[in-house]
């Protein structure tokens, strides 16, 4: 098996930790990266706090392939991004020409004012990263992506740096309908083929339904033919289950 292209996402925010801001980024990027085959293995969640940013960005960029980070990058003062990757990396942050020349794509001369201007510093030696939507551009730097946080922005710019990202081998995924048979009964069984299988994902996913408990087991892996023998297991136990009449079970 190939080695695994791995990524984390940082979310940037004090807007998101409060509440006030609900993040609409983290089910779409994961969307996107599983895609590509790319396995998103974490995400935090962290304040506008440079800090705070430079821990979480060190810890994650030596242990992921990738590293997305999304918000922090507009005028305001509380848009600390790039000031704290720039911190991160050890490198100066400077103004660049090229986002520069971006912005008075949409903004007259006489309108770029210094608040305007932030959005064009990066850390220095940084590559751009287009925004279809607004011109004001996020970043990469070694294996670091900075996006902005509004949802619109940041997949114009997850589109623009796609054809840059490696590939990696595609996850494939298996469900397993297991209806109102309730978790307990087969939890055990499950965590033996879990055990069996330990290059799989394997997840029981509770869910109410009219009432009723609608469960549904989901294989997650890389190789057909482990993923099929692990399936095949489990409906066994299924359908023994069922064979005894636990699939019975009411809510009361």
């Amino acid at each position: 098996m190939p080695e695994p292209v791995t990524a984390a996402l940082l979310v940037i925010g004090d807007e998101i930790l409060s509440g006030r801001t609900k993040d609409k980024n983290i089910g779409f990027i994961a969307d996107f990266l599983t895609e590509r085959g790319i396995d998103l293995r974490e995400v935090r969640v962290v304040p506008d706090v440079i800090a705070e940013i430079v821990a979480a960005l060190n810890a994650l960029r030596h242990r992921y392939t990738y590293v997305f980070t999304t918000g922090g990058l507009g005028p305001t003062h509380d848009d600390m991004t790039v000031d704290a990757v720039g911190a991160a990396f050890g490198v100066p942050v400077i103004e660049d020409p090229r986002a520069i020349a971006l912005l008075l794509q949409r903004i007259k001369p006489d309108d770029l004012n210094e608040a305007r201007r932030r959005m064009a510093r990066v850390p220095q030696g940084a590559e751009l990263v287009e925004n279809a939507v607004s011109k004001a551009p996020g970043f990469k730097i070694d294996n670091v992506i900075v996006m902005a946080g509004v949802p619109a922005v940041m997949q114009a710019m997850l589109a623009a740096v796609a054809p840059s990202l490696e590939m990696g081998q595609p996850t494939l995924a298996r469900s397993i309908a297991v209806g109102n048979i309730p978790e307990g009964a087969y939890a055990a069984e499950l965590g033996a083929i879990a055990a069996a299988h330990p290059n799989l994902s394997i997840g029981s996913y509770p869910s109410i339904v009219d009432g009723k408990f609608a469960n549904e087991i989901v294989v997650r892996g890389k190789d057909a033919e482990e993923i099929a023998a692990a399936v095949a297991a489990v409906e066994t136990i299924i359908a023994a289950l069922r064979a005894a009449g636990r699939d019975q079970y009411k809510i009361t």
